[in-house]
């Protein structure tokens, strides 16, 4: 039973994944969902959450979906080079990101203009799935703070745990039984109201980022019943470290 109805119209992508998708997820997993109802019933809002595995955005769009919103994803561009996976995703409303290029700012706008016009944009600040040995949140990026500082909307910070279990990082073939249980937590929206005046420079969006990963990796926490090591993972200083480019190209 779903927890909020869904008063938005769905277009034909958001229909045949409620068709096919979710009696495939009752079947392989069991959800243990928490505080759903924290997701603003209406208004424009950014949804951020940690990245732990491929089908994590699947679980978190029907969670998402259940308790009332259609979620926008910031995702990789690469994905929409697929011809009929392009096709889907631009149906469903869903934005792709050029990372390191000129054209991370159309994303950028355009989750802006979405999130004005009321919807509910899903971002992961890590950017990828964690590259942390223990599976913790990794440092963020900025974009969904000066997404969250430029419109005003709510930033929610949302913990999961569990869909590594379905599918491991980076893994092909999903591991579907037993079934696997899925925890999705939803928290308070994160206080960013004293930096709203603020010019978004450097700092300002260091801070803002700093306490949407301190939200996250709280309820993550939470729901591992653990405490996530005293220094976050820094993939981008890992990377300088071992000599790797430093954008995921996966």
């Amino acid at each position: 039973m779903r927890p909020r109805k869904l008063d938005q119209p769905r277009s034909w992508p958001f229909i045949v994944g409620a068709w096919f998708l979710r009696p495939a997820l009752v079947m392989t997993t069991k959800r243990d969902w928490i505080d759903g109802l924290n997701i603003p019933a209406t208004g424009g809002c950014v949804l951020v959450m940690n990245h732990l595995s491929h089908v994590d955005p699947l679980t978190a769009a029907v969670f998402t979906h259940d308790h009332g919103r259609l979620p926008r994803y910031l995702a990789k561009s690469g994905l929409f080079r697929n011809r009929f996976l392009g096709i889907f995703l631009r149906a469903a409303g869903q934005i792709p990101v050029e990372r390191a290029s000129a054209s991370a700012a159309g994303a950028y706008a355009a989750a802006v203009e979405a999130v004005n016009a009321g919807e509910c944009i899903v971002i992961y600040p890590e950017g990828t799935i964690t590259r942390d040995p223990g599976l913790w949140p990794m440092t963020g990026k900025s974009g969904a703070a000066r997404i969250a500082l430029e419109t005003g909307c709510p930033v929610v910070p949302i913990g999961q745990w569990g869909a590594q279990e379905l599918l491991a990082p980076y893994a092909k073939r999903p591991d579907l039984f037993p079934r696997k249980t899925v925890s999705i937590k939803v928290g308070d929206p994160v206080d960013l109201s004293d930096l709203a005046d603020e010019p978004q420079d450097a700092e300002v969006l260091a801070v803002a980022t700093g306490r949407i990963m301190d939200a996250i990796t709280t309820i993550v926490e939470e729901l591992r019943g653990e405490t996530a090591p005293p220094e976050r993972f820094d993939l981008k200083k890992a990377r300088a470290r071992n000599g790797r480019p430093l954008e995921d190209e996966r």
